[in-house]
């Protein structure tokens, strides 16, 4: 007679294998971690070969945060030990994503192009404005509104 509750302990090492790393991964990808942190901060000391160039800094960053990324995406939530199925799920959506930053580019950069002149009195930066007669058109310095102070009950007009 068999016994049907034992435990086959034979593919232990296996299942660890399967379905999340062991210790010794886990403190590979922590020190890797500390590392890509400390590649990270390369940039702000003196020891940074490529000088003070931002744009190569941002590069680097976001290449090193990427991989940073990516370690904790597929050890620590366990993705790099998941079926198939997963791409099915991130692949769709990452494509979404993409396409709705790659839409709002152009949106972002032409907010000043049609803009109403309170609009422009109160946005956060101005741009620079290539026609004369615009600048002279639109006084940027006053407001169309004073908006009242907060102990005042309306507004002020000059």
């Amino acid at each position: 007679m068999t016994d049907t509750h034992a435990i086959d302990t034979s593919n232990s090492a296996h299942d660890d294998e399967h379905h999340g790393g062991s210790i010794s991964t886990y403190i590979a990808v922590a020190i890797a971690l500390v590392f890509l942190t400390a590649c990270s901060y390369w940039t702000y000391t003196p020891f940074w070969p490529f000088g003070d160039n931002v744009a190569i800094k941002r590069l680097w960053m976001m290449a090193v945060s990427c991989t940073k990324a990516m370690l904790v995406i597929m050890f620590f939530m366990h993705l790099k030990w998941e079926a198939n199925w997963k791409w099915v799920l991130t692949v769709p959506a990452s494509i979404m994503s993409m396409l709705l930053v790659l839409s709002l580019i152009p949106d972002v950069g032409r907010r000043f192009q049609h803009a109403s002149h309170e609009r422009m009195i109160y946005a956060a930066e101005r741009p620079a404005l290539e026609d004369t007669r615009q600048d002279e058109e639109m006084d940027l310095e006053e407001p169309l509104i004073q908006l009242h102070s907060p102990d005042e009950k309306t507004p002020v007009n000059h």
